[in-house]
């Protein structure tokens, strides 16, 4: 089974992409979901973050109460890396036993969709990336439509993460999503099928 990271810039389409692919019957694992489920009550992960961070960022019923953990580690980047220590080993096993399993059902190939892929170098063990890029002022527009922010917000955010330039130098297929729905659903199903036989004809390596 092939196995392939999904990822982008910011209000780019990504989730779109992931849609479509869906439709086309093609399983995806959202690593978003994944880190929800991971801290969810009763889970190791919510206790060892109770642990480190104190009792405060649970809410009265018990769950995890994300916006004062985020305040937290948005403040400090030490306990940001603290929270990393303890998610990211539980959410890259979760994908792992995920993708063993859809691997096991003779699945031809999975989807793992994670927006910092390209930043946390997770992208490397899979066999291919697709990266999900529009025009800068578009990005803008979506987010500001989206998120309800002003340019200067939209622009503030978009700054905050690493460069689409950047992210677009790893992509082993590059869509380019600064048109209507329909192209994107044209560009997908095309070149959906285009990288399948390309992966599946040649040998199996990892970036």
């Amino acid at each position: 089974m092939k196995t392939i990271g999904l990822s982008g810039g910011i209000s780019c389409g990504k989730s779109s992409v992931a849609r479509i692919l869906e439709s086309l019957g093609v399983p995806i694992i959202d690593a978003d979901q994944v880190a929800r489920e991971i801290v969810s009550v009763g889970q190791e992960a919510l206790k060892e973050i109770e642990e480190h961070f104190g009792s405060n960022i649970l809410t009265p019923e018990g769950n995890l109460d994300r916006k004062a953990l985020g305040a937290i580690v948005m403040q400090d980047a030490k306990q940001r890396k603290a929270l990393e220590r303890i998610t990211h080993p539980k959410i890259k096993l979760s994908i792992l036993h995920q993708l063993l399993s859809l691997k096991q059902d003779g699945h031809r190939a999975a989807v793992v969709e994670a927006a910092l892929m390209v930043e946390t170098g997770s992208f490397k063990q899979y066999d291919a990336l697709i990266i999900v890029s529009c025009h800068p002022e578009i990005q803008e527009e979506r987010l500001m439509k989206r998120e309800g922010f002003s340019r200067e917000e939209a622009q503030r955010w978009i700054a905050s993460q690493l460069p689409l330039a950047e992210k677009e130098k790893h992509a082993d297929w590059l869509i380019n999503n600064s048109f209507d729905q329909q192209t994107l659903l044209r560009t997908v199903e095309k070149g959906w099928s285009k990288l399948l036989i390309a992966l599946e004809s040649a040998p199996s390596t990892s970036k």
